[in-house]
This record gives structure tokens, C-alpha cells and sequence, in this order.
């Protein structure tokens, strides 16, 4: 069952680049989330190869802040040996958990990597008790609950399962429930689940004729409520925005430390 501690949640700050890492250390980010060239679902970031990966998780780790890894996308058969390429330089680099979506990938880190935490990124989609619980017996840490979510939910899988929840704060929504998106793949072949999402529901589809984009939702902010969702039992309070400027990533990790 889930139980609630007096510990402030995490603040998870978006890093795309090596300058948002400074920005959201410097602002009093607890933990940041990134991925390397392959295998996340910001493949337009900056993003870091095996020298810079390591260069920036002891940079990190000196001011006590931990990094996540991003291996949040869907992976092919035929790209089983550079997955495994990707898990062993995260592995070497230090980094303190991988955000997984494709179940695939969650097995492969289990056998090679056994002793790596794992996130289960909201491309899961896990947004009941019972989705929570299995991941939970699978051995996963946390999980990266589905942006739809309301405040009533969150508390229900609070109550049911004891794996760290993680819930986004601010930024970007998504029309599309998070994970299920063909949209993107269909309309122009860049896919969503394999981190090159076009964003086309940002295009112009009018309900009224008028050129407004009336599937592209205002974004998401969670900011004023964060001591509700505290209390709730939330561990880690997740910012979007990997592909956003380090000015940003400061200001949001700036606001959520100072409501804390």
C-alpha cells in the first residue's frame, strides 16, 4: 500500500542541452532528465554522446543532483545491439535511473544492467491501481503517470501501490493520450513513440473555419497546486520541455522551488 512521508517531492527539470543542465542546477533542481543521441523521445535536442553524458552526470552528482536517462521510445528488433550499446554508456556514465516505455527494453535493462532503477515513462500510459501495481512487481521504482490524470486518480493509485509516483507539473500537453499517438507517423512518417514527433495537431485543424489550432491544447501548469498533489503522495514533480531554452528550464525550476 502506498504511504505518505513528510519529505518535499523532487523537482525533475528537462535538460535538452548541457546549458539547461547549469541552469536547472544552479536553480535548485533536484534531479534532471536526458537522453543521448539514440533511443529518446527528443531526438530534435542537442542531446549528449558518451563523453558529454559522463562529463555532465559528475557535474551533477558533485552538487547532488540526480540525472535520469531517457530510453522512452518504442526499439526494433534490428536495433537490439546499439540499445544495448546505449543501456552499457549510461551504465558507465553514472547516471541514477532509465525512463522506459517499450516493455522490451524494460527486460533487456533487468538482464544486463539488474541493478539500474527504472522509471516507467507516461508513454506507458499508466493511469489505474492495477497499472501501477504490476509495474510494481515487475520491479520498476517508479512510475511517470499519464498527463490526463486527476488529482482524485493520482490519490487512488497513491493508496494501492507503494511504487514512487512521479506527475508533470508544467508544460506542453498532448491532445493524444500520452503514448498512443499515430498522428504524427501517419500524416508525415516521423512517429511520436520513436522520438520525432512533427507535432501536426499544432497545425491549423479549425472546428470553425477560422485558422485557429483547435487540437493544439494550451499547456499544462500544475504550479499552484503543488502542495494538493503533495499531499497526494506525489515523490517527484516532472517539468516538460527538453526542447525549450535554458531561460526556461530556470524560470520553471525557480517557480517550483519557490512554491515549495
Amino acid at each position: 500500500m502506498g504511504q505518505k512521508t513528510d519529505k518535499l517531492p523532487e523537482i525533475l527539470a528537462p535538460c535538452g542541452s548541457e546549458e539547461s543542465v547549469h541552469a536547472a542546477v544552479c536553480c535548485g533542481a533536484d534531479a534532471v532528465y536526458l537522453g543521448q543521441r539514440a533511443f529518446n523521445a527528443r531526438q530534435n535536442a542537442d542531446n549528449f554522446d558518451a563523453l558529454s553524458l559522463k562529463k555532465i552526470v559528475s557535474y551533477c552528482h558533485l552538487y547532488g543532483v540526480k540525472v535520469y536517462q531517457t530510453l522512452n521510445t518504442l526499439v526494433f528488433d534490428s536495433e537490439i545491439q546499439p540499445l544495448l550499446q546505449c543501456i552499457r554508456t549510461g551504465c558507465q556514465a553514472g547516471v541514477d535511473a532509465f525512463i522506459i516505455q517499450d516493455m522490451g527494453v524494460l527486460s533487456l535493462v533487468r538482464h544486463y544492467a539488474p541493478d539500474m532503477p527504472i522509471h516507467a515513462s507516461t508513454q506507458m500510459t499508466i493511469h489505474t491501481p492495477a497499472g501501477a501495481q504490476l509495474l510494481e512487481k515487475l520491479g520498476v521504482k517508479r512510475v511517470v503517470l499519464a498527463r490526463e490524470l486527476s488529482l482524485k486518480e493520482i490519490e487512488e493509485i497513491r493508496a494501492s501501490a507503494g511504487i514512487e509516483l512521479e506527475v508533470f507539473v508544467h508544460g506542453a500537453l498532448c491532445v493524444c493520450v500520452s503514448g498512443q499517438c499515430y498522428m504524427s507517423g501517419m500524416l508525415g512518417g516521423r512517429s511520436g513513440n520513436r522520438g520525432c514527433c512533427a507535432q501536426p495537431c499544432r497545425l491549423p485543424f479549425s472546428v470553425r473555419g477560422d485558422g485557429s489550432p483547435d487540437l493544439s491544447l494550451k499547456d499544462l501548469s500544475a504550479i499552484g497546486i503543488l502542495g494538493r498533489l503533495a499531499a497526494a503522495g506525489v515523490d517527484s514533480f516532472k517539468i516538460e520541455g527538453r526542447m525549450k531554452r535554458p531561460e526556461y528550464v530556470a524560470a520553471s525550476v525557480t517557480a517550483c522551488a519557490q512554491k515549495l
